[in-house]
């Protein structure tokens, strides 16, 4: 079952790359969510756990260097919110492979709700500037 599902209303930017990051970021959330809460094995759990983690470092890294092309004005708070995140997520990370925390439903919730937030409050935002 979907964690995550993309909703043009609350989550569409119109930015061509951040739709399509978003959505591949979708995908990857929702198959470590079926893993974690399937009861997956462990070592599946931590790869595809990996895996979102890179994929969201990656995306988040893109999203920052367009708005900072294009000096888009909002940068340092969205960036803020970025690291706040990677921060939470690389925590949990760490504490996941020393076998001191699992990825629960609590967990997939707080990165939907995350996402669910994030992307109207600060993606959308920087539509104009970014297809400026």
């Amino acid at each position: 079952m979907a964690l995550i599902t993309w909703n043009v209303e609350q989550h569409e930017t119109n930015v061509n790359f951040a739709d399509d990051e978003h959505k591949v970021l979708f995908d990857k959330l929702n198959k470590l969510y079926d893993l974690a809460i399937g009861g997956a094995e462990r070592g599946a759990i931590g790869s595809q756990l990996d895996d979102l983690i890179a994929y969201v470092v990656d995306h988040f890294a893109h999203e920052e260097k367009e708005m900072q092309t294009k000096n888009y004005a909002g940068f340092g708070a969205h960036k803020a919110e970025h690291d706040a995140l990677v921060g939470i997520c690389g925590g949990l990370q760490a504490k996941f492979h020393a076998g001191e925390a699992d990825v629960t439903e609590e967990v997939g919730q707080m990165v939907k709700g995350w996402l669910d937030s994030h992307i109207p409050a600060f993606d959308m935002p920087y539509a104009d500037v970014l297809n400026g």
